[in-house]
Formats: structure tokens, sequence, C-alpha cells
């Protein structure tokens, strides 16, 4: 149970800061809203990561095994794209913004679960 809570936890984290560091290095990637609307949208990426991804993962499995995988991107694209349109302050402004914001994302998850296996390990 505390390993499922950290998981959620460090993918909240990820959702916010990488949108946050996507407004800052994304050509037309922009946030409008104050901060307390950019940490909820940072937060749902980080639920619908962990509650609808695996689901989607399951689902889409045959395509993800066609194409070796990279049909993973497509799904974290689709769920970035879900919080820009739910969350009218973010806008995304086509599909290399989008992708770029997803590898950042992606690639910002990775580090922190990378980083805190340790910290896993000793408690």
């Amino acid at each position: 149970m505390r390993v499922m809570f950290h998981t959620l936890i460090l993918q909240i984290i990820s959702g916010i800061a990488g949108i946050w560091l996507a407004t800052e290095f994304v050509t037309g990637v922009e946030f409008t809203g104050p901060v307390k609307t950019l940490i909820f949208a940072g937060a749902a990426l980080g639920l619908i990561n962990s509650f609808l991804k695996p689901i989607l993962k399951i689902v889409a499995l045959p395509l993800r095994l066609l194409t070796l995988g990279l049909f993973g991107i497509i799904i974290n694209m689709g769920m970035v794209w879900l919080i820009d349109v739910y969350f009218q302050e973010l806008i995304i402004p086509g599909l290399i913004p989008l992708f770029w914001t997803t590898l950042i994302i992606w690639g910002l998850s990775i580090v922190l679960f990378l980083f805190s296996k340790g910290s896993l390990k000793k408690a």
C-alpha cells in the first residue's frame, strides 16, 4: 500500500513539474492561469497516469506489441491532450508541442522514479 501511494505522489509531482517545464521550454506551450490551477492540472495528469494509463496499456497491448512499444507515446500524448482540453488555461498548439510536452513529462517521471527507488529500499 505504501509503494502504491508513493507511486501516486510521484506521478502527481511529475505531472505538475512536467507541465511547468513544458511551459518554460517548449515553444508555443503556455499556461495562462494562476499557479493553483497549474497544480490542479498537474495533479489531474498524475491521477490519470496512475489510474487510467494502466487500463489503456492493457487494452492497447496488441498495438504496443506491433509497434514494439512505440504506441505507448501515443497513449501518453492522449492523456496530456485530455488535460489540455479540460484545462482551458493550458495551451498546447499542435502535435509537435504536444509531443515535446509529453516527452518532458515522461522523462521527468522516469528520473523521479529512479531517484526514489533508493528511498523506498531504505524505508
